[in-house]
């Protein structure tokens, strides 16, 4: 058992937000804190996988992924076009061509960034990588992304409700993980049907399989596309318990997607204005 006052001193980082540079989620009170887990939500081809990734290479802290749902092509390609600034569909040619060396020197910069690519990976072989990463570097990540919590391997198959249960106790683990570890553990997840298009708001019952009672934040994406090549994500926090939240997901933070350097572009310089209100 533990007083106010000592647990003033046992906490550790819990609780101490990781850098993030969406300034505009900010302004929404939502960050990432450490010894917390959160999910971001959205459809297919929404770019879940791209607001990790943004999230994942900002800042100096150590970092694992596991990148479950894109391949080492496609996430080097990703995170190298981020870093870099450089065209994306440049830095693919270069991969494909095997004239990638100009990027090494780089992208070698951010080697606390490890990725996983099992397609499938237990819960084991995440705990693994774990105790890899603090064996080498001697911490234990700061941020630690899955993506998609889907793909992990929890050894539950059945019908629907056994589906459910597994994706309720899969979170569960990951946010005894974060507690564990005192990592921030940002999952990727899906959405119901009806919002699969990411076209509109998607509110907390959006959420695929109703597994929004474990999670300290939850965020879903939907997307504007202009058909002019742009597209806009749109990032809501349905769930946040510390800070503001709108479940409809009609209040958001709005970010340009840069198709060349797939970084994710700050619109909102003021409060959006359902929230400013």
């Amino acid at each position: 058992m533990f007083s106010l006052a000592q647990s003033v001193d046992i906490r550790g980082a819990a609780g101490e937000p990781i850098p993030h540079p969406f300034k505009s989620l900010s302004r929404l009170e939502v960050e990432f804190r450490r010894a917390e887990f959160s999910l971001v939500v959205a459809g297919p081809g929404t770019g879940k996988s791209l607001f990790a990734a943004n999230l994942a290479t900002y800042g100096n802290m150590p970092v694992m992924y596991f990148s479950a749902d894109s391949s080492a092509a496609t996430q080097t390609v990703r995170t190298t076009a981020m870093i870099t600034g450089e065209d994306s569909k440049t830095v693919k040619a270069a991969l494909l061509g095997g004239d990638f060396g100009k990027y090494l020197a780089e992208i070698g910069k951010r080697w606390w960034l490890r990725f996983n690519y099992s397609a499938s990976p237990p819960t084991s072989e995440l705990e693994r990588d774990l105790l890899c990463y603090l064996e080498v570097y001697g911490t234990i990540p700061h941020l630690i992304v899955v993506d998609n919590i889907t793909n992990v391997d929890t050894g539950v198959v059945g019908d629907a409700e056994s589906y459910t249960f597994g994706l309720e106790g899969l979170c569960e683990y990951l946010s005894e993980m974060a507690r564990a570890t005192n990592a921030h553990v940002l999952g990727l997840h899906h959405v119901t049907g009806e919002h699969s298009d990411g076209l509109n708001p998607i509110p907390l019952s959006g959420v695929k399989g109703k597994v929004h009672r474990v999670p300290s934040l939850i965020l879903t994406i939907h997307k504007e596309v202009d058909g002019m090549n742009s597209r806009i994500l749109n990032v809501a926090p349905v769930k946040n318990r510390e800070g503001f939240e709108d479940s409809s997901g009609g209040t958001f933070a709005s970010y340009r997607l840069n198709r060349a350097s797939l970084r994710l572009e700050e619109l909102e310089e003021e409060f959006p204005a359902p929230y400013a209100a």
